[in-house]
């Protein structure tokens, strides 16, 4: 039977439900998220950025659900709460644009994510190339910001300005290139949206 005290319980679990389902994050479209994701090329990563976060994406929202758009194969959208479940330890850290500096609107966030629309499909860029027929994960996020916005998350830098040296980065980069390292193309690492001063921390788990 139905009764009052099954109501308000109901209402009661829909609410703690609702309250814990990104563990305390309450995501905004435009969010920028990290996490670790194992694998070989992350821990190149690791050592030549300095960083624990390997992987990031964008945040927007389709018909009051959360969902990421990132590169990790080709490039996709995938619910925000999958999304998590992939990082080590589903830790993640997500970071917004700081109101001070620019503001998001409406019309903005349609631009952006028809950036990341138009994106949809393509190849991962084992390279880095900066060109647009293949994307990785940092270039997506700092595409989609330029190109609908206007605005750069932060400046880019040339490949040869990380730390090449240690043996697993020195292969993975003979992996990929060959002998022939273009040290002075321009990149963008996860580590440099991370340490973007026009991103502030909204949530870390």
């Amino acid at each position: 039977m139905f009764t009052v005290r099954t109501a308000v319980l109901s209402i009661f679990l829909l609410v703690a439900a609702a309250c814990t389902r990104f563990s305390g994050y309450a995501p905004k479209a435009g969010d920028v998220v990290f996490q670790d994701l194992e694998s070989a090329q992350g821990q190149a990563v690791k050592l030549a950025t300095g960083s624990q976060y390997t992987h990031c994406g964008i945040v927007f929202e389709t018909n009051g659900n959360f969902v990421v758009y990132d590169a990790v194969g080709p490039v996709r959208m995938i619910p925000l709460q999958e999304w998590i479940r992939k990082g080590v330890n589903r830790h993640i850290v997500a970071k917004r644009l700081d109101t001070l500096r620019r503001s998001l609107t409406g019309e903005t966030l349609e631009q952006m994510r028809q950036v990341a629309e138009r994106h949809l499909g393509k190849e991962y860029d084992l390279v880095f190339d900066w060109g647009d027929d293949q994307m990785y994960c940092s270039e997506l996020v700092w595409k989609v910001y330029q190109e609908g916005m206007g605005f750069e998350l932060t400046p880019l830098r040339q490949l040869g300005s990380f730390r090449l040296d240690h043996p697993i980065v020195k292969a993975k980069l003979r992996e990929r290139y060959g002998d022939s390292i273009p040290l002075a193309q321009p990149v963008v690492a996860p580590s440099d949206l991370f340490d973007s001063e026009n991103l502030m921390l909204v949530y870390r788990n």
